[in-house]
Order: structure tokens, then sequence, then C-alpha cells
């Protein structure tokens, strides 16, 4: 078997594969499915249904936001996950240096005991109680909580077996707009992100397997979003930050990633730098984008084999796993998720 993947993310909308859904997903440049709720039951539904995409395709990424508090896709039988504000808080008061870490483990373990190879976390964001969508889902107001704690939680995600996506940017945290239904405008300069928002990525380098560029116009320093922006890709992350890893586009779909047409999107989404892009919510655009594909002849990619889990944990035996009965104690002290 080759390593060579497919360069688009796509949904689907149900516990298990249509006849449509199993044609678009043996496209050669699928390479990613991300799951939300609606493609949740049970564990063993959500095991089956993985199983199933394997049995069409093995060489896919399948991926899903499971960063906590409200965004958890996987619920019921799935550990209850504070969000990371209300975890961070949680370490903070009780001096557990150990706690970030050790919860980032369990909902890494959890999700690949399904066949899950990523989650797109930790979120990079700073909290400035600003943005309508950022919120508890950062770690902190505090840039160095942030990078401490966001460090911490690769940690514990690497100790699973499954790689780290650092979102979105270079941050989501000083714009009040939602980019899935607009286009947020920040002002701010290269040099005054570089001292805030990117300091995160700039000290988290090394260990981010994945960075998802946010949908936001940084208007002093360029004039395209990051997805579609060589400026942001090439210029600052590649070459000013020296990194290494693979960028994703976040959902091409979201209307703050502009007016043009999918197609447009993805061309110049992968002319900027992108190795991955995701579509969610238009099977017609995934369609349409799929047969433009084939007519340019894109190639698929071998790094995108890098993020591909490997290990295998069995459900049973996490249920009685020491660290993971440990965290879960601890999570009971968590008002929110009685």
């Amino acid at each position: 078997m080759t390593n060579l993947f497919g360069r688009l993310m796509i949904d689907i909308d149900g516990f298990n594969l249509t006849n449509e859904d199993k044609s678009i997903l043996s496209s050669k440049h699928i390479g990613g499915l991300i799951l939300f709720s609606r493609n949740f039951d049970s564990y063993l539904q959500l095991y089956n249904l993985i199983e199933e995409v394997h049995s069409i395709k093995e060489n896919i990424i399948i991926a899903v936001d499971q960063e906590g508090g409200r965004v958890q896709r996987f619920k019921n039988e799935y550990t209850k996950i504070p969000s990371m504000q209300d975890a961070s808080h949680y370490a903070k008061e009780n001096e557990d240096k150990d706690f970030i870490k050790d919860l980032a483990w369990l909902i890494s373990s959890e999700l690949i005991a399904a066949g899950i190879d990523i989650n797109f976390a930790p979120v990079l964001d700073i909290n400035r109680n600003i943005s309508s969508i950022i919120g508890n889902r950062s770690f902190s107001n505090d840039i160095l909580e942030v990078i401490k704690n966001a460090s911490d939680y690769i940690d514990g995600m690497h100790e699973a077996g499954m790689k780290s996506t650092g979102k979105h940017f270079p941050g989501h945290g000083n714009v009040i707009e939602d980019s899935h239904l607009e286009l947020p405008v920040d002002e701010r300069d290269l040099q005054v992100l570089l001292n805030e928002d990117l300091k995160p990525y700039v000290k988290l380098n090394d260990k981010l397997d994945v960075i998802m560029c946010a949908h936001i116009l940084f208007s002093k320093v360029d004039s395209k979003i990051p997805s579609f922006s060589d400026t942001w890709i090439n210029n600052v992350l590649r070459n000013r930050l020296n990194y290494k890893g693979l960028i994703f586009s976040d959902d091409l779909s979201m209307l703050g990633s502009g007016n043009e047409s999918l197609n447009n999107k993805v061309k110049m989404s992968f002319d900027a730098g992108c190795d991955m892009v995701i579509i969610c919510n238009n099977r017609i655009g995934v369609k349409e984008v799929i047969y433009h594909l084939d007519e340019t002849e894109v190639e698929q990619s071998e790094k995108i084999s890098e993020i591909k889990s490997s290990k295998k944990i069995n459900w049973n035996d996490l249920l009685n796993d020491k660290r993971a009965l440990a965290t879960k104690e601890k999570l009971k002290n968590f008002k929110e998720l009685k």
C-alpha cells in the first residue's frame, strides 16, 4: 500500500455510509473524513462506521473536534469533558500539574479506541472576552498560561499516540464576529501579533503536528485570509516560524472564507501552501471540486500519512485503566459535567 493521501477532507450525514458516500470516499482526492455529533450514537456504532470507511479506503484521516465544553461531538459513553478554560482553572487552583496532560491523554485514548486519527485540538487562541465563538474554548486570557497548558495537552495527546492540531492560526481571540457566519477583520500589524497571539505558535512550533488556519482577514498583514495567503503560510509560518508540520484550512464552506467558488477556494488554498482543505455541509460543492481536481491532475500527498495514528487501544481495557479512572474521578469536581 502506498502512503499517498488525497488532500480533501469532507463530512457525511449519518450513522453509516450511503452509496453516494462510498462513491465519493473512493475518489483519490479524498484523504480525510471529519465526524460530527450527527455521526455518533454509541461507541460501537462509531467503531463500526470507521471500520466501514476503512473497508472503502485505508489511506484516510478520520478527524473530529472533541475539545470539551461546548465543542464535544461524541458524548453518551464518552467521558464528559469540561471547557479548557475550566480545566485550566481546576489545574491551577488545585496545583495539579498533570491534570491537563492526563485529560488530553484520556480524550485522545477514547478517540483512538474507536479508530479516530486526529482530534482538532488544542485551541491556541487567547481569550480576551471579545470573540463570540472562542470564549471558554481557550485555556486562558494569559498568553503564558495558554502556552503552558497547551504544551501539557499536546504531551498528553502524544503519550496516547495522537497528533496535535493548533488552531486557529494566527489567532481568533481578538475579533467579535463568528467566521462561520461572516468574515472578521483584525487590524493589528504583524509585530503586535508576533508579541501576542502568535506566541503559542512560536513556543510550541516543534510540538505542533498540524496547524489549522483561521478565516480572518488581518488587513495590515495581507489582503487574503491565512488559508489563501502565501504571506501567512510561507513567509510567516514556514520561513519566519520555521514550521515543518502540516497546514490545514478551516472549513471552506464557512462564510468567513468568502464568496469565491469552492473550486477557486481550494485552488487558492493549495497554491498558498495548505496540505489539506476541509469542506463540510456542501455535498454538491464536493462533487464539483473532485471533478475539477480530476481535470487539473492535483497530486496526492505523502506528508499527510504522518498524522495517521498507528496506535491500537482496546475500549474495554481503557474503561479499567488506572490513569483513566483517576482522571475521571477528578472530573467529578466539575459541577457543569453533572
